[in-house]
């Protein structure tokens, strides 16, 4: 900074403008605050340009692809041979729909009084950060900041991800062919997400990970029919495998892995995809000049108000410990102005539900049976598979199951997990279900309407009770 340099004064300084950054700023401007918020690429952040939307994108795509094969059974007859995806043309469609997110997060800035400045911010005191945009350098100086700034993919230092061959999740979003051949790295929730979109398009899909099992952070028993449709897609899981080596030998990437069962050997495929984690981006943004204070591994430790160890400043979503999920960061965003604007919030729910876009979908929110009984409940619990219901038969999507997690003693609900057709959005009925702490008796007495895939909760409550109408009770 310039000796005797002008700095622009704001309320409030937010560095990134991804889902909990925007959320913030607009939740702000909302009350009244002066709010300059920075965003060295564009807002919407990882999840909206990158991530969360262009993948899912790519999943629905794939998704509609693989189901035309389906058609025939239910009479449509298409000739197979003339069903194909060209990948520019969506590519063109999904740059439309990220064009439009991002217009309309700009638009509610605009409206609600925040400032947007594009550029790398970083602190150069505790009340004071410096904005390097198109060689030009701007000083802000705040009462109170909000670190945002998000994460990235972890690459390991023995592979070099070039775009090209060896890919990040961002790249195998811009692919113009789809792949004859890909190897992923990692089988959690983005190996396994992209991994089946790519192989209903047709890819020969082989995933290398580390653990026993693909997706090891999930319940294993909402896993084994991800599992199965694995096979039925013509995937190869390589699991208890490490990659030792990746190398492009003419125009192939050839990974070296050692796993237990079938020792060394090399995978050859047409591109690799790196997916094995996300680091917090906290390295260059200043954190020592404000004092802030960052764990070995990066991560920002912070209250329930969202407060690092500095009182004024505040550090949201994937840069602070727990899942690195939109949701949460949004609603951390939230918090954090609220809290600035003497309201009392909170980010004090335990009760953050997961998704994973596999096939069929994974969700949940609270604690599984294992962790209940860990914890000392007697547990009772729920299951209803979709094969017994009439919309998922009628819809041709018969796979999976709802289960409720159930305290013994007094019936309250402990965690709903599924999987199945459209668990991403059937998950809300069980995260509204936790926070108003239901009984299991408040969703089995409630009516759902029918014929929708909404009634698994309810006759996993009946089951729960001894009651489930439409299969045999244990």
């Amino acid at each position: 900074m310039v000796v005797g340099e002008v700095a622009v004064e704001t309320d409030v300084l937010i560095m990134g403008g991804g889902p909990g950054g925007y959320a913030a700023a607009i939740r702000l401007g909302q009350l009244g605050k002066t709010v300059v918020l920075v965003e060295k690429d564009r807002l919407g952040g990882v999840c909206l340009n990158r991530g969360c939307i262009p993948s899912k994108a790519l999943i629905h795509t794939a998704d509609q692809f693989r189901k035309l094969s389906d058609l025939g059974r239910m009479g449509i007859k298409l000739p197979q041979e003339s069903i194909k995806l060209d990948l520019n043309v969506w590519q063109d469609w999904k740059g439309g729909v990220i064009s439009r997110l991002t217009q309309g997060i700009a638009h509610l800035c605009k409206e609600n009084g925040v400032t947007v400045v594009q550029g790398q911010a970083t602190f150069l005191s505790d009340d004071r950060i410096g904005v390097e945009t198109d060689g030009d350098f701007e000083t802000y100086k705040f009462e109170h900041a909000i670190i945002a700034t998000g994460s990235r993919p972890f690459i390991p230092p023995y592979i070099k991800v070039d775009g090209r061959y060896i890919l990040d999740s961002t790249a195998s979003l811009k692919l113009q062919e789809i792949p004859a051949s890909l190897s992923i790295i990692g089988g959690g929730y983005i190996g396994i997400e992209l991994g089946m979109a790519f192989a209903k398009l047709g890819t020969n899909v082989t995933i290398i990970e580390m653990a026993n099992r693909i997706l090891p952070q999930v319940s294993e028993n909402l896993v084994k029919e991800v599992i199965r449709n694995t096979k039925k897609l013509g995937m190869n899981l390589i699991t208890s495998a490490k990659v030792e080596k990746a190398s492009v030998v003419d125009g192939q990437v050839h990974l070296h892995i050692q796993s237990k069962k079938l020792g060394s050997q090399v995978i050859v495929s047409e591109k690799s995809l790196v997916t094995i984690g996300r680091i917090p981006n906290t390295e260059e943004i200043g954190l020592n000049r404000a004092e802030v204070v960052a764990g070995e591994k990066g991560h920002i430790t912070v209250d329930v108000e969202c407060r690092t160890n500095v009182p004024h400043i505040f550090a949201i979503g994937d840069i602070t410990p727990g899942p690195a999920l939109a949701h949460r960061a949004a609603k951390q965003g939230v918090v954090a102005a609220e809290v600035i604007c003497g309201m009392p919030s909170a980010n004090d729910s335990g009760y953050v539900p997961y998704v994973i876009f596999s096939e069929p979908q994974i969700a949940g929110v609270g604690i599984t049976r294992e962790e209940a009984e860990r914890r000392g409940y007697s547990v009772k619990t729920g299951q209803f598979p979709f094969s017994a219901n009439g919309r998922a038969l009628a819809t041709n999507e018969p796979n999976g199951f709802a289960e409720v997690i159930v305290d013994e003693r007094s019936h309250i609900l402990l965690g709903l997990h599924m999987v199945g057709p459209d668990a991403s959005n059937l998950i809300g009925e069980g995260v509204l279900a936790l926070e108003l702490a239901a009984r299991v008796e408040d969703i089995a007495l409630s009516i759902h309407p029918h014929p929708t895939l909404s009634e698994v909760w309810m006759e996993a409550a009946e089951a729960a009770l001894g009651h489930a109408i439409h299969i045999v009770n244990n």
